[in-house]
């Protein structure tokens, strides 16, 4: 059966919507196609989060150009953070390439362990919300180098589907001295980087697939799907969490990954 543009807005819909939440973008994407049929090649996963990273770019325009311009001109609040956001892209990047076809061809197909990491996610992020932490950074522009580069490697998890990528890094973060709004919202920014290298890589490798007929079609549908979602989640995902924390997306991760799981061993 023909499904036309509905799969693609689907999918595009989705991505835009989970990827800056704490609850795997990547997981909820590999299990809509498990589950329910809503299915595309594996490198549109990858490739319509460019609409994620416009949302980005779009919403913090302003702060990315401010921040250019004072790096250009040797500001050294600039550069520290610029080289912050580096650290902290580094081992997801260097592990992403390394691990590129083992992570699509194997991870990327096993529904089972997706689920069990958005239920072992889900409850480490509700225990990590809930711990009485004292933050002892508060602005992403004060984070040390080293804590940086620990919330990258938290960050290296996520290259298991369903672990996440936000929700990683956000509770790297919070364990090792951040408060809860500048831990999302670094992770918006952190996300530039890694997300820009992983598009990139995949339409280099599948840029004769993309290129023509309906493929290329379907993932711009994604993209400008993902791109609308995205916009709103960055926009009002920080001051939600500044009120609630991260407690409903824990609640989230464990509903879905044990109704899969359940759905896994029933069928």
């Amino acid at each position: 059966m023909d499904q036309g543009i509905f799969v693609p807005l689907v999918l595009g819909l989705l991505e835009g919507l989970t990827e800056f939440l704490p609850v795997s973008s990547t997981g909820h994407l590999l299990l809509a196609g498990h589950f329910f049929g809503l299915t595309q090649p594996a490198t549109f996963v990858v490739l319509i989060q460019l609409g994620a990273i416009l949302a980005i770019v779009t919403v913090y325009f302003s702060r990315l150009l401010g921040l250019l311009i004072d790096a250009l001109k040797g500001k050294p609040y600039a550069l520290k953070f610029a080289l912050n956001v580096l650290l902290a892209s580094i081992p997801a990047g260097l592990a992403g390439v390394l691990a590129h076809d083992f992570i699509q061809t194997v991870l990327y197909s096993s529904a089972t362990t997706i689920c069990v990491m958005l239920l072992v996610g889900g409850i480490i992020l509700l225990i990590v919300d809930r711990l009485p932490l004292t933050p002892r950074y508060t602005d992403i522009y004060t984070y040390p180098w080293h804590l940086s580069l620990i919330i990258g490697f938290f960050q290296m998890l996520a290259l298991v589907p369903g672990v996440s990528r936000s929700g990683a890094t956000v509770v790297g973060s919070l364990l090792f001295g951040t408060d809860k709004r500048s831990a999302a919202e670094f992770t918006f920014f952190i996300a530039l980087p890694i997300m820009t290298g992983a598009f990139a890589y995949d339409f280099y490798k599948s840029r004769d697939l993309i290129l023509g007929g309906d493929v290329g079609l379907n993932i711009a549908i994604g993209f400008a799907a993902a791109f609308v979602a995205g916009t709103l989640v960055v926009r009002h995902l920080l001051d939600f969490v500044s009120r609630h924390g991260f407690g409903f997306f824990a609640w989230w991760r464990i509903l879905v990954g044990g109704a899969g799981l359940l759905a896994i061993w029933l069928l």
